[in-house]
């Protein structure tokens, strides 16, 4: 399926050179912004105790910053979640304290500021259940702030599940490589993975340089950039295998070209039709899905960039040529069977 198709080959490979002088920057940009600023980890990796409240009228989010921070927790964050009377709390690990402890503590304080009575109330959950949480009570048995949900994480459990995440992406890396090696070629696995590495650093820029929470979500988006970078990247490296069997007269970076203005429209159909729906989570898919839909977005379109120009230029330039991918004493493909070349 084709939306349109061009007749006369784009000359990517001449801007090659351009093009990879603004990835390096960019990179080196990155690489900058994650070693000064470092990543802001969530409670899931740093450990740390998490509280969703609802208050009864907007919230005054000021006070309840103001209220928290009061209690020498350090580094917390409070922020509007989901309508504007809710509000997200996120407490850092300190010594000294116990974690099941500080929820309680802190929402006793929250109600204080709102001159209510701290008590005890059974709750229904969504699930059907009769949970017992602080509740806290004026004159007349109105609520003006309720603690709707807590969660804690222990420092030694983040750091399992940091320790754990990074392997995964090790994992992902190693197994991406040796795909390519196998299926095509070593200049093909190079050029392949330092276009994965080269998408997964400028998405971890963005987070370092804006501060953006970096979750297991977050995480999870990288790991689904990487699988979909390769995919594209795999596409245009089977159509320069094709090109290179049906036309032998082409240099490598006629046949390059050839093989990226060939796959356009896929490129188009596919990218298009992903991002729409990631910007569908990443407007209505609330807090939860924000920074989640963030990173898959920034990927999808550099992993486009990188594929084009940084994949298929390092390519040329380790030399890839018609050689390396038919082999002496191969089979030939025959240039008329609808079943050679990429498969999409």
């Amino acid at each position: 399926m084709e939306f349109f198709r061009i007749s006369k080959d784009i000359p990517f490979m001449r801007y090659a050179k351009v093009m990879n002088l603004i990835s390096f920057v960019t990179f080196a940009l990155a690489v900058f912004f994650i070693v000064t600023r470092g990543l802001h980890l969530s409670i899931e990796f740093t450990g740390g105790t998490v509280m969703e409240v609802e208050y009864a009228q907007t919230a005054d989010i000021n006070r309840t910053r103001a209220t928290v921070e009061a209690m020498g927790f350090g580094e917390v964050q409070v922020q509007k979640f989901g309508t504007s009377r809710d509000v997200l709390i996120r407490l850092p690990v300190r010594e000294g304290d116990k974690q099941t402890e500080v929820a309680g503590r802190v929402f006793a304080e929250l109600c204080k500021a709102e001159t209510g009575t701290l008590g005890t109330k059974e709750y229904i959950t969504p699930q059907g259940e009769a949970v017992s949480r602080p509740s806290c009570a004026v004159a007349g048995g109105v609520e003006p702030v309720k603690l709707q949900r807590t969660e804690v994480v222990g420092p030694s459990v983040g750091a399992e599940l940091a320790r754990d995440g990074a392997i995964a992406l090790a994992v992902t890396i190693v197994g991406i490589m040796a795909y390519l090696a196998m299926r095509f070629e070593w200049k093909f696995a190079v050029a392949g993975i330092v276009a994965n590495l080269h998408d997964v650093i400028i998405i971890l820029g963005f987070f370092a340089f804006f501060q953006w929470e970096f979750s297991l979500a977050v995480l999870a988006a990288i790991l689904a950039v990487l699988g979909y970078s390769v995919n594209e990247s795999v596409v245009i490296f089977d159509r320069i295998r094709e090109i290179f069997r049906k036309y032998r007269k082409l240099t490598s970076a006629q046949t390059i070209d050839n093989a990226i203005t060939s796959t356009i429209s896929r490129t188009v159909i596919t990218h298009g039709s992903t991002q729409m729906m990631v910007l569908s989570m990443l407007i209505f898919g609330g807090p939860t899905l924000h920074y989640f839909a963030v990173a898959l977005t920034i990927g999808i379109l550099f992993g486009i960039y990188s594929s084009i120009f940084v994949a298929a230029g390092i390519a040329m330039w380790l030399g890839v040529k018609r050689e390396d991918l038919i082999k002496s004493g191969g089979k030939e493909i025959d240039p008329n069977d609808p079943n050679a070349g990429a498969v999409v």
